[in-house]
């Protein structure tokens, strides 16, 4: 049976006990069911994991017993860092879900002029809360140690202002695709748009900031598949699945 891993914002370290925020607590007692002696891992997204088992777990209280934390996860060979365009529904939450699991560094959310998805502050700062538990939760499910990076959602035209290295525009209109390109050095960046593209004024400034327009085969793919496919072929090129 897969031990389970469970993310806290605590300080870690070895043969220490650690009583556990009510949030991990709750989801210890509630959702993974776990009881006094079970065995679990504790990570805090600084590249270790920390095995330990449970000293008390009730509904709203949970302690544990650390043993000896785990190798430092190793530095990814390419750090992607994805910037996407808000959709609607489920498929923002699936689209930054697998994007972890693919190994991505850092994820930007961007409002274009497409995006459907409308929201003031108060209703902002509650998505963002819970796109940060959609990446947490990826990382448990995935064996990630390091927690990659969740900018705050912005404009794609304020995006566009900062430093991007190797900066690449998913376009299905482009002659261009990957395979084509020379290697990038430690870090690339993905731009992706929300559902419907992004529009050609911003394609334009998407260029005009540098970035290169490249396309994933023949056809035309969701917003939430095209990051999917460009991050796995980037590894696949570049990346951990080179070996």
């Amino acid at each position: 049976m897969r031990i389970p891993r469970v993310f806290v914002e605590l300080p870690l370290g070895k043969e220490t006990r650690v009583e556990l925020p009510p949030g991990p607590a709750r989801h210890i007692a509630q959702v993974l069911r776990l009881r006094a002696g079970d065995s679990l891992i504790l990570f805090d997204g600084e590249g270790r994991d920390y095995p330990g088992h449970l000293l008390v777990a009730t509904r709203g209280r949970a302690q544990v017993a650390i043993g000896s934390p785990t190798e430092v996860e190793p530095q990814a060979t390419l750090a992607v860092h994805l910037g996407i365009g808000v959709s609607k529904g489920d498929r923002m939450d699936y689209a930054i879900q697998k994007a972890v699991e693919l190994g991505v560094a850092r994820l930007c959310p961007l409002f274009t002029r497409r995006s459907v998805v409308r929201l003031d502050e108060a209703r902002l700062e509650k998505r963002q809360g819970h796109w940060r538990g959609v990446v947490v939760a990826a990382c448990e499910q995935s064996g990630r140690r390091r927690l990659p990076e969740l900018a705050s959602a912005t404009s794609l035209e304020r995006w566009l202002t900062l430093e991007h290295p190797c900066p690449l525009l998913l376009d299905h209109r482009s002659a261009r695709s990957m395979p084509e390109l020379p290697a990038p050095g430690r870090e690339l960046t993905l731009l992706v748009g929300p559902e419907g593209g992004l529009a050609p004024q911003e394609r334009e400034l998407a260029r005009h900031a540098g970035f290169t327009p490249i396309r994933l085969g023949p056809r035309v793919l969701r917003t939430e598949t095209a990051p999917l496919a460009a991050l796995a072929a980037a590894q696949t090129l570049w990346g951990d699945y080179r070996g």
